[in-house]
């Protein structure tokens, strides 16, 4: 099953999906898409041999562009990997639970417009939770609203700071989001 990768910043965990796939005869990542020119994921991708392609806002929103991109590619599932543009009913419909998002806290909680990134690690921190941890879902056309398919938490000190918290969730997210992945997939190609 050839996966397309979506991200808009640094990569790593798209860089962990593709590594971990890169001997794997069942799944290929066979393509990263970015909406930022400069994101460093588009570095990683090319430097470890995979397609990538940069598209606008309209590009994403329009049919005629991204559907042939993705069936030039062969894509049969796309995994969001820190992508912060909502992805068009189009989409979701053309792909139905084939569209997987990770997001850096426990949903419901702290979920939807504007909980991204580093924000969501500030209002972790802020409300003085005791965990935090990675959610996978499934992408509806409603932010962060999809059926969960997996979560793992880490407990939290009093004392961590945003950046331990944000550290804390990023090595669950190294350590689990490739095998959530795998296992989706997979459960596709019975």
């Amino acid at each position: 099953m050839n996966i397309a990768i979506f991200a808009s910043g640094s990569g790593s965990n798209c860089e962990n999906l593709i590594r971990y796939f890169e001997h794997s005869s069942q799944i290929h990542c066979a393509l990263v898409v970015s909406n930022k020119p400069d994101a460093y994921v588009l570095v990683r991708a090319e430097r470890l041999g995979v397609p990538t392609a940069v598209i606008t806002r309209e590009q994403l929103h329009n049919v005629d562009v991204m559907m042939p991109l993705l069936q030039q590619y062969g894509v049969g599932f796309i995994v969001l990997a820190g992508f912060l543009p909502l992805i068009p009913d189009y989409l979701v419909e053309a792909f139905p639970r084939k569209i997987l998002n990770l997001h850096p806290a426990l949903l419901p909680k702290y979920g939807g417009k504007g909980m991204w990134g580093r924000h969501v690690h500030e209002a972790v921190k802020a409300a003085g939770e005791t965990e935090t941890g990675m959610t996978v879902h499934y992408v509806t056309p409603v932010c962060d609203a999809g059926e969960i398919i997996a979560q793992y938490r880490v407990t939290l000190l009093s004392s961590d700071t945003v950046d331990d918290i944000a550290e804390k969730e990023h090595q669950l997210e190294m350590k689990y989001f490739p095998k959530v992945v795998e296992e989706v997939v997979m459960s596709y190609k019975v």
